[in-house]
């Protein structure tokens, strides 16, 4: 039997496939640590085969990729002078290859799509952690955070962020039909109860700012363009002048209290400290991607130690800009927040002064979620992860899929008689 192609890589036939992929890469990005390889060969299998379908669509306009490509070849290269080379070569080809799949994806699944896939495995990867039902201690605050099957409680709030996410966006923009509200209505509540359980200071505070950003762009869609300029620009300094006012009256404080974090944000500031201290080390350059959370290295230990991290693996800075200035030095962070601002404003410039759709809209949410959680967490850094996924679906989906039309030949005198004829003696 043989498949159409469409019905692989064609955003508009693809539903049934692509939604598959998404949820699948959401189970492998979820529990590859439980299930091992055998979850990250399942991931590359429903993306990179794709490209032998059709190479085509996938080599034009390439060079509208440069940036993400340059910073993974950065990455790799970073091999060279890392502290941990060994390491670093084998995480450094592992996010290589995980922006591979962003890109495959981003060129053959649409936002709706996606939008479907991930409350699927958003759905099911929920399931069994409420079935594993684990619990653990945050040593440093002394509370009891639900966890299920995941190494912390901030893994499983910014699954269960997302879940409430994609289950708004979808119902407000994507949806079709009554039954869509009906299958919905379980992931909310599902999204919803897991994330009040796993007491996700960063998960709670953020999920409420995206929904009020995306219900601003929602309804700039009543305005011309020329209005939704000057709501924009107006709106953002006005978020600009509410925040300093903010900070200096003391409101900080009083919102960490909301979420029982004191002013240190649960050690976090020490960390960081700790973090723009190695920097000094290294700053243009970094000790190495991936090389500075190392077993047997002094500092790693040390921080593992006073962190009562007893694995001692699956522990960063809690902030994406100082995790990639120790790994990747300056040169590397002013990359990847390129990458995440050029994200961010292409699709806010697409809402803003084009025709009005809902997929920028859906997209610009993303990538605030992804912003506002930068600054206390590392979800865009590394392989196999919902948050860098995210990042760079975003991303390549700034350039339009190329469509491939079939090239006409003029038919001449002579070719016509010769049909002619043809047409007769058959």
């Amino acid at each position: 039997m043989k498949i159409p192609k469409s019905l692989l890589v064609d955003p508009q036939k693809n539903s049934v496939y692509g939604g598959f992929a998404v949820a699948v890469s959401t189970w492998a990005f979820s529990y590859s640590v439980i299930f091992g390889q055998v979850m990250i060969l399942a991931y590359y299998a429903v993306w990179l085969p794709l490209i032998l379908v059709d190479y085509r669509r996938f080599l034009r306009q390439l060079s509208s990729a440069w940036l993400p490509l340059l910073f993974a070849a950065y990455i790799c290269s970073s091999v060279f002078w890392s502290q941990a080379p060994g390491i670093t070569a084998r995480t450094a080809v592992q996010y290589f290859s995980h922006i591979a799949c962003a890109y495959v994806a981003a060129r053959t699944v649409s936002v709706r799509t996606l939008t479907i896939g991930a409350l699927i495995g958003i759905f099911v990867v929920l399931l069994y952690s409420l079935k594993v039902g684990a619990y653990s201690e945050d040593v440093l605050d002394g509370t009891y955070n639900f966890v299920g099957a995941f190494a912390s409680k901030n893994q499983i709030g910014f699954v269960g962020s997302l879940g409430i996410y994609f289950s708004v966006v979808f119902l407000a923009f994507l949806r079709r039909g009554r039954l869509s509200f009906i299958l919905t209505v379980p992931v909310v509540l599902l999204s919803a109860y897991v994330l009040v359980v796993s007491h996700s200071a960063t998960s709670m505070a953020s999920i409420p700012a995206v929904l009020a950003l995306v219900a601003l762009l929602a309804m700039s869609k009543l305005l011309s363009r020329r209005y939704r300029r000057v709501i924009v620009l107006v709106g953002a300094g006005l978020i600009v002048v509410v925040a300093i006012v903010a900070l200096n009256f003391g409101l900080m404080d009083f919102v960490l209290g909301i979420f029982g974090k004191d002013s240190t944000l649960t050690g976090r500031t020490y960390l960081w400290e700790q973090g723009w201290n190695a920097v000094q080390k290294s700053p243009i350059l970094g000790v190495g991607y991936a090389a500075y959370w190392v077993q047997g290295f002094a500092e790693a230990e040390r921080l593992w130690n006073e962190f009562y991290i007893t694995a001692r693996s699956g522990f960063h800075f809690h902030n994406t800009y100082i995790e990639a200035l120790v790994e990747l030095g300056f040169v590397g962070a002013v990359m990847i927040s390129l990458i995440i601002l050029r994200t961010l404003f292409g699709h806010l410039a697409a809402v803003v002064l084009r025709t009005w759709q809902p997929e920028p809209v859906v997209l610009a949410g993303v990538m605030v979620l992804l912003l506002i959680r930068s600054f206390v967490e590392v979800d865009i850094l590394n392989p196999y992860i919902m948050g860098s996924f995210l990042l760079y679906y975003s991303f390549f989906k700034l350039a339009p899929v190329p469509v491939m039309q079939r090239r006409r030949v003029p038919v001449g005198p002579a070719d016509e008689q010769n049909r002619h004829r043809a047409d007769q003696m058959a």
